[in-house]
């Protein structure tokens, strides 16, 4: 379907609803907490809001929508975001998925808190699925209110443009908006909850599918179901590996665990922990989605996570995400299994995400060190003595490396002493810097190929 709004858009808004048009739905229509089965979604109403007000949108992903800017700075469009208006053509509806939540089967989850309201054809015929993220409860939100607050609303919206310039495969976000409402939440933690501004935000991508809309079909034993759910996916965001077939399901496996293998392979580049690497949480198409409790490394400290729930076991700190990918990989292995019936090129898919990890992180080194290429008989030492160095002072990462790249074979520092100049910068405590750890950090310098030319 086709919306025009005279003045405000630059093409008119073409709704193409695939997902709720080729899969079931939900029969209940009443919005309560359920167990949802035999559907892949269950169509919901945002809940309406008493004062929205946009804070923010981002111009760059209004342009892969074809939205003006004065669209985006109208009331309807405040009103839209806010979840207060529809469009004619917008089908909203909330996905019902499972996951493996820190290691264990959490059975149904689903989108608790976030609301589909369509997906979009723009005028270069790219599909967007628009997604509210705090417009109220669905069945899925498991006696939760389904909200958001303004405070974590703006965590999201400038984490999911920074990493999008960073380089980092992800979703998008459009638009915040507050609601004129509070919402209260316990921020610390700490059994004293507070009252904060709520705020919904709008995400963007080209689809919300996560491993855990698999696996939730595989548990329950919904095989003929999860066969549509895999050919819908397959015939609409990945064409180009052909008409679903157990051939095409193996080259679709072995394509996300490519795609997951890249997109952690950055987060390690830059120093971001994802917090929640759960099955339900990992896309489909390999995008960074779903931010709760992320951050960046400051001190390259491998077993750092911001996550306090995961404080103890350290699940999903910086240096396990590489063996999350694989273990979430190896859940969707056995939730697409029923339609595969071979063990062996599952197996390869998955042995085949080791090697793509570690070539990718010996030529992501190799590239933040100013190699040409990587060279394993002499770069694999030097990329390990370096990860040891970084953790023996606390340091930081991105300065470190900052640093290192304004240092040439004519700026090299030749005495340990002369290294707080050029790389001591970056550490945080320097009164714990020692003469053997200047003369360790020294000697790796030196073996670096430029300092010899």
């Amino acid at each position: 379907m086709s919306t025009q709004l005279p003045n405000q858009l630059t093409n008119p808004i073409v709704f193409d609803n695939r997902f709720v048009e080729e899969l079931p739905s939900d029969p209940q229509a009443d919005n309560y907490c359920r167990q949802v089965k035999g559907a892949c979604y269950s169509r919901v109403q945002p809940t309406k809001v008493s004062k929205p007000q946009l804070v923010a949108y981002s111009r760059e992903t209004a342009d892969l929508l074809d939205l003006s800017e004065e669209f985006c700075r109208s009331f309807l469009f405040t009103e839209i975001f806010a979840g207060n208006n529809l469009l004619p053509g917008m089908d909203p509806f909330a996905m019902c998925y499972g996951g493996h939540q820190f290691g264990n089967w959490a059975g149904q989850l689903g989108d608790g808190r976030a609301i589909n309201l369509g997906e979009i054809l723009n005028k270069d015929n790219r599909r967007w699925m628009l997604q509210l993220k705090g417009a109220g409860p669905t069945p899925y939100s498991r006696q939760a209110d389904g909200l958001a607050v303004l405070r974590s609303s703006i965590r999201e919206f400038l984490c999911s443009e920074a990493m999008h310039h960073l380089g980092i495969p992800k979703t998008r976000a459009l638009s915040i908006v507050t609601t004129g409402e509070l919402v209260t939440r316990d921020m610390f933690y700490d059994g004293h909850p507070k009252d904060e501004p709520g705020a919904v935000v709008c995400r963007v991508a080209p689809s919300f599918l996560r491993f855990g809309n698999y696996e939730i079909l595989t548990a329950r034993g919904e095989t003929a179901l999860l066969q549509r759910l895999v050919d819908y996916t397959i015939r609409t965001d990945f064409p180009h590996l052909g008409e679903p077939s157990v051939p095409v399901y193996i080259a679709w496996f072995s394509e996300i665990c490519r795609t997951t293998a890249a997109m952690i392979l950055h987060w390690m580049r830059v120093g971001f922990v994802h917090g929640v690497m759960n099955t339900d949480n990992m896309s489909i198409l390999g995008l960074t989605i779903d931010y709760g409790p992320y951050g960046w490394l400051e001190g390259y400290e491998t077993q750092w996570t911001p996550n306090t729930t995961d404080a103890h076991r350290r699940r999903y700190c910086f240096s396990n995400q590489p063996h999350i990918g694989q273990w979430n990989l190896l859940q969707l292995a056995n939730a697409i299994y029923p339609l595969v019936r071979q063990i062996e090129p599952l197996q390869e898919a998955l042995s085949s995400y080791n090697s793509l990890f570690l070539s990718g992180w010996n030529d992501m080194m190799a590239a933040k060190l100013g190699l040409k290429s990587f060279e394993a008989a002499t770069d694999d030492a030097l990329i390990g003595e370096l990860v040891e160095i970084l953790q023996l002072v606390e340091t930081d990462m991105t300065i470190f490396f900052r640093n290192l790249a304004t240092i040439s074979a004519d700026t090299t520092p030749h005495k340990p002493e002369e290294l707080s100049a050029a790389l001591c910068q970056a550490n945080y405590t320097p009164q714990e810097i020692s003469d053997d750890y200047r003369h360790r950090l020294s000697d790796w310098l030196l073996a670096l190929p430029f300092a010899h030319k």
